[in-house]
């Protein structure tokens, strides 16, 4: 049987009490821009009363992370406002959530906690779900002491025996590890096949666009509003975790394949960047990015700044990439956009929403794909109609011309791995 850590916190909540920490690398302003994100976050799980509580924390406390007065402050007011949780804007150790939960009497959880309830309820494929599965077992194994705290006390028996409740820990760790090494095992599987059809489009030599940002910036309607695709869009952190990839004719003719993928978020859990780099990895494997930062966000920088630190951790950081400051519907102030502009030079103001400046990013893509195509002059034989249909097929055709002899002279953009198929035809 699957071993549930936190059933407590399965039922619904309506009210939990949200703590903001100002850690030593933060100013004010960041550690409230985060705790804003967290109520977000708190937000898309569906607990709609979520008042909060400021902590500077000068100096980790082992116990608590925070002050013991503090933590005994929370604990008071989350009883006084009838909060049925706590979540801390801010990882915690195990016996940091142990010892916060013994003395509030109430489920304490994390921010790491909380994203990946997010994903475990946006997940729709089979792939997504053994992901968010395996982030969660990484992240249930050293906090299985939390579920049997009242059994371990029970030490009844002859000295030196174990408890029942380190006996059943014991029980569970070896299932909760049984069960991580069979979730790594299947997503091996998929990466596999996932290579395996990778090989198979490189065969077809069609580029590959991975579309990659923080969450909610627009990534999925970028790609609604590029290619026509069916994807699901919601205004909502983590609408989607499973990649999409559709098919594009760009203005120069050149086909791409156009991906969209998980958006990044501050303090994205460790597990999770391990666990979803089958799906992050579409990252990797472009050869063009294309960078979608909200510009209507007051939080842009720091957004930015994630998602270029996320993309140097998968080995994407030296990627080609297009940025795309979407929803310059909402963010119409001049001067903002003005101070954008000087800070990203190369970025192109657009809409998902509107379609403004769709066909500038469309531009912009095929000319950083350029170099995978080549213009060929093709003299084809009256009896080699195949491989004028062939050139029809694979590239973009500029004119063509019918000799007298009933020879075909073609001018075409053809990518460059697609050449050796006409080079015996080519002028």
């Amino acid at each position: 049987k699957m071993i549930e850590v936190r059933k407590e916190t399965e039922k619904f909540i309506s009210k939990a009490l949200l703590v903001g920490v100002q850690e030593l690398d933060m100013t004010g302003a960041e550690a409230r821009e985060h705790l804003n994100e967290l109520s977000e976050l708190v937000k898309t799980l569906g607990i709609p009363e979520r008042p909060e509580i400021f902590v500077v924390l000068r100096e980790p406390n082992p116990r608590y992370l925070i002050g013991s007065g503090k933590a005994e402050e929370i604990a008071n007011l989350a009883k006084d406002s009838g909060a049925e949780c706590i979540i801390f804007d801010s990882d915690l150790s195990p016996s940091q959530q142990r010892n916060l939960e013994e003395l509030s009497k109430l489920p304490v959880i994390d921010r790491q906690e909380v994203i990946i309830d997010i994903f475990a309820g946006r997940a729709r494929t089979k792939e997504a779900a053994i992901q968010v599965e395996l982030a969660r077992m990484q992240y249930s194994l050293p906090r299985l002491k939390r579920a049997w705290t009242h059994l371990s006390r029970q030490r009844g028996g002859a000295l030196g025996t174990k408890g029942e409740g380190e006996q059943q820990i014991e029980v569970d760790r070896r299932i909760v590890r049984r069960k991580i090494s069979v979730l790594q095992n299947e997503l091996s599987q998929i990466r596999k096949r996932r290579d395996v059809q990778r090989s198979l489009a490189d065969r077809n030599e069609m580029p590959r666009v991975a579309i990659v940002g923080y969450t909610n910036a627009g990534k999925s309607s970028l790609l609604k509003a590029l290619t026509g695709a069916d994807v699901y869009v919601e205004d909502k952190l983590f609408a989607t975790l499973d990649t999409t990839s559709r098919r594009l004719e760009l203005p120069s003719g050149q086909s791409a394949l156009f991906s969209d993928t998980v958006g990044f978020i501050r303090k994205l859990p460790h597990t999770l960047v391990e666990a979803f780099k089958s799906t992050l990895e579409e990252s990797i494997h472009a050869d063009l990015l294309v960078h979608v930062l909200d510009a209507a966000s007051p939080c842009w920088e720091e957004h930015l700044k994630t998602t270029l630190a996320v993309l140097e951790e998968l080995g994407a950081g030296d990627k080609d990439m297009v940025t795309a400051l979407n929803k310059s519907d909402i963010q119409a102030d001049p001067l903002a956009r003005a101070v954008l502009k000087s800070l990203i030079p190369d970025g192109i103001f657009i809409s998902a929403r509107t379609g403004e400046g769709l066909d500038s990013i469309k531009g912009a893509i095929s000319e950083k794909l350029r170099k995978y195509t080549s213009q060929m002059n093709l003299k084809i034989p009256s009896n080699r109609h195949d491989i004028a249909a062939l050139a029809h097929r694979l590239g973009k055709v500029q004119s063509t011309k019918y000799a007298r002899n009933g020879d075909i002279e073609i001018s075409v953009t053809m990518p460059i791995a697609q050449k050796g198929k006409f080079a015996e035809f080519e002028k």
